[in-house]
């Protein structure tokens, strides 16, 4: 398949005599890194408001999770759909368009009168998420190479960032104003943002205007989690084995069949599938999706849980904080993030993607088993400040190890089956929290909280998110390193079926990884 550019397009990143353009690489990563950061204060606050919402509008804490999910489903399928959208009108168009949908939606989710009303208006918002693939693909198309490590170590320092400023930030306007008040003073920047990308970005050189898009596929695969994920939300209050729950889990895991049969003879008819078989039988994409899908189920199901725990009473094993009170003990979590997040785009061009997540993965892991007993707040701050560092290596390991293994022109694609497959997990792991947290409850009701979990339901969530993360750790060694001593490994051979070499289509000055 062919890989068109535009005329009237100046090569990006490239300055006088096609040079890395250094000036507008790095104007493109503070725009990237502004739109980061706003979109994780948006949802960052939610986070700590979820007890506030769920005694608003009457809800239990498994239905109050859904607001969670229900955004991440439809992340899920926009991102394929959204990601191959850029490679067709160019990444900078559909980027400047998401970000002015994005706020719109989030206009809208602020004046929420109902629960139901906030669930919909939430999903809708998911296109938000489709915003992390173009990021990370014109990230790679502006910088050299060699350069790429760093800048995507900036990126993914960046989300440490967001959650910083968007937990106590987000959580002091909720606690002070209401929840409904974050959503309102985010608009004018989003808006901005937005014009921003429109003025100060150039369009994408690797466009395929002939490709299609497979709206089929993802919206069976967002059907199918969509399903699985209220089954979730909801089983604690329906019961697990009752017909309304029973049915939900059959109808998702049934929608997969079709799923499977439609993307197996899309592919064939030489159509581009969201689950894209060519790109998942090369050893690091197959390696990093796994991944992804593992740490996001880990890590929504950890952070969710730990709000709860710092919110609810001490008779629950609880800390009894106020919403900004919660957002602020989340700042160790989030200062990890950044801060190791950086260091690691740093040191995996010498250490390796591989050794780089599986340190990441090992942190994690033991932070989440040291966060199982009970302790005091300050040591559990201490347990919070590793978990974030842990997460943050594992990120910048990760997406280094997919981008410099796909060629330029199926960078789109690529990180946005990469965002499915995380998202997958994200939206698995809410609901899974709000699941342990309304089954494991005393028999104690206190006012304003309902029945309290019981602390057994947090010791299992961190069980669960350590199991994970030890996962992540052992199976990231079955990848190809790209990167570091070893990275001169021979190249994986492309598939028979895969599009004509990329050395007809890669950009001047990035070397064509393996």
């Amino acid at each position: 398949m062919s890989v068109s550019r535009s005329a009237d397009a100046p090569a990006a990143a490239k300055g006088a005599g096609g040079r890395y353009d250094a000036a507008y690489a790095r104007r493109v990563m503070i725009i990237l890194a502004g739109i980061i950061t706003l979109v994780l204060y948006i949802e960052g606050m939610l986070t700590p408001s979820l007890q506030s919402i769920q005694t608003e509008f009457g809800i239990t804490t498994g239905q109050a999770s859904l607001i969670l999910s229900s955004y991440i489903v439809t992340g899920v399928a926009l991102s394929p759909v959204v990601g191959k959208l850029g490679d067709i009108y160019g990444k900078k168009k559909v980027l400047g368009i998401v970000m002015l949908l994005y706020a719109a939606c989030v206009s809208v989710t602020g004046f929420s009168p109902s629960y139901g009303f906030m669930v919909a208006a939430r999903a809708f918002q998911g296109i938000g998420l489709t915003i992390f693939p173009l990021g990370m693909s014109l990230v790679r198309e502006e910088f050299p190479r060699e350069m790429v490590p760093r800048a995507q170590g900036f990126l993914s320092a960046m989300f440490g960032a967001g959650f910083a400023i968007s937990l106590p930030l987000g959580a002091w306007v909720s606690n002070s104003y209401g929840w409904r008040a974050t959503y309102h003073s985010a608009i004018p920047f989003v808006i901005l943002l937005a014009v921003l990308v429109f003025l100060l970005v150039r369009e994408s050189e690797y466009r395929r205007p002939e490709t299609r898009v497979d709206y089929v596929g993802a919206s069976l695969l967002g059907a199918s989690l969509a399903l699985v994920v209220l089954g979730l939300s909801e089983g604690s209050a329906w019961g697990w084995l009752s017909t309304p729950t029973l049915s939900l889990f059959l109808a998702g895991v049934v929608l997969l069949v079709p799923l499977v049969l439609f993307e197996t003879r899309y592919a064939r008819a030489g159509g581009e599938s969201i689950l894209d078989l060519r790109l998942l039988r090369r050893r690091n994409v197959a390696v990093t999706n796994v991944l992804g899908l593992v740490a996001g189920l880990g890590m929504y199901l950890a952070l969710l849980s730990m709000v709860y725990l710092l919110e609810l009473p001490g008779i629950s094993g609880g800390y009894g904080m106020s919403i900004f009170g919660a957002g602020l003990s989340l700042v160790p979590l989030a200062l990890g993030m950044l801060i190791f997040a950086a260091i690691a785009g740093v040191l995996v061009s010498r250490v390796g993607t591989r050794p780089m997540t599986a340190i990441g993965s090992a942190v994690t892991a033991a932070a989440f088993l040291a966060a199982i007993p009970h302790h005091p707040l300050n040591t559990l701050l201490v347990i919070e400040f590793f978990m974030g560092a842990g997460i943050g290596i594992v990120n910048a390991g990760m997406i280094n190890l997919l981008v410099l293994t796909v060629e330029p022109r199926d960078m789109g694609l690529a990180t946005s089956m990469s965002a499915v497959f995380r998202n997958v997990g994200s939206a698995v792991g809410a609901p899974l929290s709000g699941t342990l947290l309304t089954t494991y409850v005393t028999s104690i009701l206190v006012p304003g909280f309902g029945y309290l979990p019981k602390f057994l339901a947090f010791q299992i969530a961190f069980a669960i998110a350590a199991a994970v993360f030890a996962f992540s750790g052992g199976f990231v060694l079955f990848g190809r390193e790209v990167l570091g001593k070893s990275s001169a490994i021979a190249p994986e051979p492309t598939p028979r079926s895969a599009a004509p070499p990329a050395e007809s289509t890669a950009a001047p000055g990035i070397p064509v990884p393996e």
